[in-house]
């Protein structure tokens, strides 16, 4: 793996997910908080949607960011001079492929989608915007009609080849396999769009860049259509744990605050195991796992919440806590306890646990009634 750029489409793809229903101005807030987490680029709804899609649009692209604005439209030619006049800086049109969308979604033949393809192509290089082209419901496309399409616009010199699976059908092995088909068969870079229906987005997206995919679609907390794509902060999650080196450029202390941004406009709370930025993320519980992390966090933590500003929890005070948490927490009290002592104090909050919802206050009361016996 040598790169990963951020495609965040929250403000597009986002903008479908059930919840969602995004002022201008929380638009504005969210495209400003992912610039600031350092995504390369932000996919806007298409302008040609509405006079307010249109004015988001070019109230995004005008903000000054960072990262450059992109609008996600069809190929035809009302959608792309519509994108055009909102200021975008490039364009990812799409078209769908699969025999389910040509009969019950547009109802085009192979030879037209390649005709719109060339033309729509053509527009947004004429205009000098960054392009790319995608075939949507890539995984039911077989490759007799994709390839012919793809090789025809790769030949056109699109900036990136989108891959998308639209429905969230795909499993890693299919999509590694695609995607180096088509890394071996184009000059293009290769950006991948994964859905989560089947439970595989983040796996999919990360099999996608080992593959050599260089763009990954991702929304803030996975939110889209149905169950959404691949979740920034699970994609992050993913690519910290095997490959750190990929997120380098990223602003990771970032990563949760945008979490909770999206969370509180949508009025979706984060799913409690949510990668990094779930409450439960560092947390510890078990005895073997708390004295172990207590030792070297490393143990039973392949992600440091340090990098993203977060802390892990120790919870103590449960009926599964062992000899070491309340050593530590006894150390923590000034409380010296014998072995004996510990082995009793442990003993008796591990009873008082099973019979009822403890505290650490009742952990505290252990630990100092059994160094008070040595009094």
């Amino acid at each position: 793996m040598q790169q990963l750029r951020m495609i965040d489409t929250t403000l597009r793809e986002g903008e479908q997910f059930a919840e969602a229903h995004f002022t201008s101005a929380q638009k504005r807030r969210i495209a400003r908080a992912l610039d600031a987490f350092g995504v390369e680029y932000i996919e806007v709804t298409s302008p040609a949607a509405s006079s307010r899609a249109l004015a988001d649009a070019r109230a995004i692209a005008g903000l000054g960011l960072r990262a450059r604005v992109l609008a996600h439209v069809r190929c035809h030619p009302d959608d792309i001079d519509a994108a055009i006049g909102a200021g975008v800086q490039g364009i990812n049109l799409f078209f769908g492929t699969s025999a389910f969308l040509r009969e019950a979604g547009h109802g085009r033949s192979l030879e037209e989608i390649l005709d719109a393809a060339r033309a729509s192509v053509a527009r947004v290089q004429a205009a000098g915007l960054e392009v790319r082209f995608s075939c949507e419901d890539s995984f039911r496309s077989s490759l007799d009609d994709l390839l012919p399409i793809l090789r025809a616009v790769d030949a056109m010199g699109v900036q990136r080849i989108g891959v998308a699976d639209t429905v969230g059908i795909a499993t890693p092995r299919q999509v590694y396999a695609l995607v180096s088909l088509l890394r071996n068969e184009l000059r293009a870079e290769i950006e991948f769009h994964g859905h989560n229906d089947s439970g595989c987005a983040v796996a999919n997206a990360h099999a996608a860049i080992e593959a050599g995919a260089a763009y990954i679609d991702t929304t803030v907390l996975g939110i889209g259509e149905r169950n959404g794509i691949a979740s920034l902060e699970g994609l992050v999650a993913r690519v910290s744990a095997s490959e750190p080196t990929l997120l380098s450029a990223y602003d990771l202390r970032q990563l949760i605050p945008l979490a909770e941004l999206v969370s509180k406009i949508t009025g979706v709370s984060i799913p409690f195991n949510h990668s990094i930025a779930g409450s439960h993320a560092f947390s510890h519980r078990a005895g073997v796992h708390l004295g172990a992390v207590l030792k070297d966090p490393r143990s039973y933590e392949v992600i440091d919440p340090a990098l993203f500003g977060a802390r892990r929890t120790l919870d103590l005070a449960n009926p599964l806590t062992g000899r070491h948490a309340v050593r530590h927490r006894a150390t923590e009290l000034g409380v010296v306890l014998t072995a004996a002592q510990l082995a009793g104090a442990t003993r008796a909050f591990k009873e008082r646990a099973a019979r009822r919802r403890s505290s650490m206050a009742d952990l505290d009361e252990a630990i100092r009634a059994a160094g008070a016996l040595a009094l």
